[in-house]
């Protein structure tokens, strides 16, 4: 019997390379929409990415309406329309990117994207992360909001609860969670762990000299057009 590879992710703001690789891969892709926002900017995605500014890597921000008491999940999060930010970031992509070799077909989109009036940062970042899965061709029907299951529990125990309320029984996970992920405990609710390995390609990057990785997939986008980058996202 084939087993039902599920992968599991924060609705993250444009995300890299290899969050596309997991949707790519996943038979489904859950979006934790349920967990709780950090209090600060530090070590989240949610609403930040790196770009290639003035050909250095930097971090680009949505922000978010912070003026309120106790813990907030990540879908009662508010971004601050107040500030301007959707026409700075669109200023700073246009400045950089603009003479990379695909601007003229990405930018519009991209664009599209960015002035996306919603004050939901989880319906913005999904709506983003459907809109360019559709445009590289990867199956936008299998994300799954993570509040729309009967799921709780913290960490592990609550990623083990997403998966089994979808019936999966492999688990795509990513390099980087080696550090709060309780391995043993998926093992006992008889989870395969498939380690997902993403090796970042290297690919001409039109304004940097030297490669930088890690970046939001807009940079690919720019650099290589939407039918290389699919074929990136899209590699075992």
């Amino acid at each position: 019997m084939a087993s039902k590879m599920v992968a599991i992710h924060q609705p993250n703001f444009f995300p890299w390379l290899g969050y596309f690789n997991k949707i790519a891969r996943a038979d489904l892709f859950l979006v934790m929409d349920n967990v709780q926002f950090p209090r600060t900017n530090r070590g989240t995605w949610l609403n930040r990415v790196r770009l290639l500014v003035n050909g250095q890597p930097a971090w680009v921000t949505m922000p978010v309406v912070r003026a309120y008491h106790g813990l907030r999940a990540v879908k009662e999060m508010h971004i601050d329309s107040a500030a301007p930010w959707r026409s700075k970031l669109l200023k700073t992509i246009e400045a950089s990117y603009k003479r990379t070799p695909f601007f003229k077909d990405v930018f519009p989109v991209i664009q599209e994207l960015i002035e996306n009036e919603t004050d939901s940062l989880a319906d913005y970042n999904l709506s983003s992360i459907i809109s360019l899965a559709k445009t590289m061709g990867l199956d936008a029907s299998k994300l799954v909001l993570g509040s729309s299951l009967n799921a709780d529990g913290n960490a592990t125990d609550l990623l083990i609860s997403m998966l089994k309320a979808v019936g999966g029984d492999a688990y795509l996970c990513g390099g980087g969670s080696g550090g709060y992920q309780e391995d043993e405990k998926f093992a006992q609710a008889g989870i395969e762990l498939v380690y997902q390995n993403f090796e970042h390609p290297l690919y001409p990057q039109a304004t940097s000299q030297e490669f930088v990785s890690g970046l939001s997939i807009i940079d690919a986008l720019m650099n290589c057009g939407f039918k290389r980058t699919a074929e990136i996202v899209s590699a075992p």
